[in-house]
């Protein structure tokens, strides 16, 4: 079966992954005190997170354009799967959805699905290799919508800060709130809800705490954990990666346990040292 799937750039993907013909990523750009940074392979994570903690801004993101999906629409015959980040933490799923529509007035003849993950990072990722598993196994375009959309309303997302700055600049914690976290070692656990925004879950003293409360959740979330995947996004940390593989493994018993690098959206979501699973 002939098929292409489209993610942008919040889906952490390896080399690859990247370098699979049915794969096409389409970037976002991220913008930290004027300065454009396309989130592409040329983006240098290193220098991002410099430039984060050294700016006393938020970076922001804008979102592929309708014109950039319909590109990879139009250059391809075959079913199109599209996943992209959270449709209420990001334009990207509307751009899509508008770029869909533009095909098919313009008398595309492509079947084309959009998945809105209710996600981001590793949560995208985790969708883009059901389809990919799903399409390979010979479905028809019906049944991989159905049954990635059904993948995608079971998979739970949860994540662990090392800083909470970004938040600060952002707006979304006080100056003061920051503080004192800082100053008490305070680290949240935060989760993506079914509608794709996020929320705090709990809060302990201490990454490691942090990390160890974090596993528990997703251990008494996760059901049928021998046929799925868990994926583990680090932003410049793998050490603390595998430290959170070891403690699932410890205590629960995934069919297969990947790890990731962050790229540059989610580099700025989870900021230097966080940690991002999803099963």
């Amino acid at each position: 079966m002939n098929y292409k799937i489209v993610v942008d750039s919040c889906c952490d993907l390896t080399e690859e992954y990247r370098k699979d013909e049915h794969f096409v990523v389409a970037p976002l750009t991220l913008t930290i005190d004027g300065v454009d940074i396309v989130d592409d392979e040329t983006f240098d994570q290193k220098d991002f997170l410099r430039r984060v903690s050294e700016s006393k801004e938020c970076p922001h993101s804008a979102c592929p354009s309708p014109e950039r999906y319909l590109k990879e629409y139009e250059n391809f015959t075959g079913d199109i799967y599209v996943v992209t980040l959270s449709a209420e933490l990001s334009g990207s799923y509307n751009s899509a959805v508008v770029a869909r529509q533009m095909y098919e007035e313009n008398g595309g003849k492509n079947s084309i699905h959009v998945f809105n993950s209710c996600s981001a990072s590793v949560g995208e990722t985790l969708i883009a290799l059901k389809v990919q598993e799903l399409a390979q196994e010979g479905k028809s375009f019906e049944e991989v919508v159905e049954l990635g959309e059904k993948f995608r309303e079971e998979m739970t997302t949860h994540f662990v800060l090392e800083s909470l700055e970004t938040l600060r600049k952002n707006g979304r914690l006080t100056t003061m709130q920051a503080i004192i976290a800082k100053t008490l070692n305070i680290k949240p656990i935060m989760k993506g809800t079914e509608q794709g925004t996020i929320e705090k879950v709990e809060q302990t003293r201490g990454m490691n705490k942090a990390l160890k409360r974090m596993t528990e959740l997703i251990a008494g979330m996760v059901e049928n954990q021998n046929d799925k995947i868990l994926a583990i996004a680090q932003c410049n940390n793998m050490e603390r990666a595998l430290y959170v593989k070891k403690l699932i493994e410890e205590k629960c018993h995934f069919k297969k346990i990947l790890i990731f690098d962050t790229a540059g959206v989610s580099s700025m979501y989870a900021n230097d040292g966080g940690i991002i699973v999803c099963a």
